[in-house]
């Protein structure tokens, strides 16, 4: 009798051991399923984060897309440009060229004309002094004439 008691009182402690542990696991069980829940949570914070950033980063994506679209486009537009400025120095250059030709050869005109007009007013006076020789001073226009070159006899 004394072994069946002491086997009761076992078995009654075995028990209660048993069941405070199935308590201690049970509340194990209990902070594990919160911390998974609070795990849960934060995955779906960080899904919905994710996905605003996901839309950020393709609104960046774009906005680069667009502003290297633009700079090639000025780029372009610059070396048109620059191309176009590069044509018109070449023709103002050109025309300056040509400006220096056309003063330099109406110079050398005006030149030539300054001394085909001595030359034509040497000629004249040439003839007037010999017409002088031989016109009648007695008349008006032969003094006329004589004086206003110089040959008076």
């Amino acid at each position: 009798m004394a072994a069946m008691i002491f086997q009761a009182v076992r078995q009654e402690l075995d028990l209660q051991n048993s069941k405070i542990r199935m308590a201690e696991n049970v509340e194990e069980v209990n902070r594990k399923e919160e911390a998974i829940e609070d795990a849960k949570k934060s995955v779906t914070e960080l899904k919905t984060t994710l996905a605003g950033l996901n839309l950020k980063w393709d609104e960046l994506k774009k906005g680069k897309e667009d502003a290297e679209k633009t700079t090639a486009a000025f780029d372009k537009g610059l070396r048109t440009c620059n191309t176009e400025k590069e044509n018109a120095r070449m023709k103002k250059t050109n025309i300056e060229e040509a400006i220096s030709k056309l003063k330099a050869d109406h110079s050398a005109a005006q030149a030539k004309d300054q001394e085909t007009l001595a030359k034509l007013k040497e000629g004249i006076m040439e003839r007037d002094r010999k017409i002088c020789t031989f016109a009648d001073l007695t008349k008006k226009e032969a003094k006329d004439l004589c004086g206003a070159i110089g040959v008076l006899n």
